[in-house]
């Protein structure tokens, strides 16, 4: 749900709340109707995921549909065949948000993505701002440091995380 949550607030719908949502519909309908209305696949392929009989299913649905496919490989995993040549964004565990991070830079860099949505962790308000410049992002990130913003509710600083986006107090 960390992905879904870093993908939301930078205006990117993930599908992965369909798996919670909508009982009626089986599995495999909820993955097929997700794909169909998607323009990529982000697929998290954990040492134990990475063999799992549905991830290949959608992964080969993905590629059936001709679609984008970003592979997010944990450490010592192993590509699914139909996705072997491409170059995944390997992740540890301890450094998840580093991935998403370059994940979502990897996205801003094929598409429009202008808008940040952010929630308040002082009063809860969710707010939505122009997306960080990717310049500023990048010096942030060199500095170690946090970007910053003030809730337009409770005029609360915040500190987002520059990875992710993550909202801080």
């Amino acid at each position: 749900m960390q992905l879904s949550r870093a993908l939301w607030r930078v205006g990117l719908e993930s599908y992965v709340a369909l798996y919670n949502l909508s009982p009626a519909i089986s599995l495999a309908e909820r993955a097929s109707f997700g794909l169909r209305n998607s323009e990529c696949l982000v697929a998290l392929l954990t040492v134990e995921g990475s063999t799992s009989p549905e991830v290949c299913q959608e992964i080969g649905l993905a590629r059936g549909l001709d679609l984008l496919i970003i592979p997010l490989l944990e450490e010592g995993a192993k590509l699914p065949f139909l996705i072997e040549h491409l170059r995944p964004l390997v992740f540890r565990e301890e450094k998840y948000a580093d991935v998403v991070g370059l994940l979502i830079k990897t996205i801003r860099e094929l598409s429009r993505l202008e808008w940040l949505k952010v929630t308040c962790p002082k009063c809860g308000e969710e707010m939505t701002q122009y997306l960080t410049p990717q310049e500023d992002v990048e010096e942030a990130l060199a500095k170690c440091t946090f970007l910053e913003t003030i809730c337009s509710y409770c005029q609360n600083k915040i500190r987002l995380d520059a990875r992710t986006f993550e909202p801080r107090l």
